[in-house]
């Protein structure tokens, strides 16, 4: 498991790079394998003493990636509650992945998607102008697959490669509850 811890207006000390070890460590035991974990504490100065922490992780596990973010007014309160929401959403993944087995055994659906975390944290600021750019990779997933992941990581949209359509999608979700799905043509 590859461990990268970074801080935001708090040093992040030996003590809780030990703390953010060994929870992480917990979750192996859940995911056969934990490709990387990438972890991130904010100190923020806002009028609510209750959200001055917060804590952010993210997972890539089975080629699956899950994230979780908690605020607090404790960094390892943060720390406890956003691995706890990783830990509920690997036990429902992992739930998912054996229903689908028993349900056919001839299909081997693979659960996969490398892709943004973050995209959905682009900033728009003022006049324009693009402020960040994002590179992910794109792998075959159906629109079922991608409805699904885009769920986990508690995105409104998702950006996908549809190998019934041979072609990228998009999937958001819409105000009704409900999904669309963008299939792009070149003219």
């Amino acid at each position: 498991m590859n461990l990268i811890i970074n801080g935001r207006n708090v040093e992040i000390t030996e003590w809780i790079e030990e703390y953010v070890e060994k929870k992480a460590g917990k979750l192996e035991r859940f995911v056969s394998s934990l490709d990387e974990v990438r972890a991130e504490l904010t100190q923020s100065d806002t009028r609510s003493a209750n959200d001055r922490y917060t804590f952010q992780m993210t997972i890539w596990a089975n080629k699956q990636i899950l994230r979780a973010e908690e605020s607090t007014s404790d960094i390892f309160a943060s720390i406890d509650a956003a691995i706890e929401k990783i830990a509920r959403q690997i036990e429902r993944v992992e739930g998912r992945r054996k229903k689908r087995r028993r349900a056919s055994t001839a299909m081997n659906s693979e659960m996969v998607m490398e892709a943004t975390a973050l995209l959905a944290e682009l900033e728009e600021e003022e006049g324009g102008q693009i402020v960040r750019r994002k590179q992910f990779v794109l792998q075959p997933l159906d629109e079922e697959e991608a409805q699904e992941q885009m769920e986990l990581l508690g995105h409104d949209f998702f950006i996908f490669y549809n190998p019934d359509a041979k072609a990228v999608n998009l999937i958001y979700r819409r105000k009704d509850g409900n999904y669309g799905l963008l299939q792009p043509t070149i003219v």
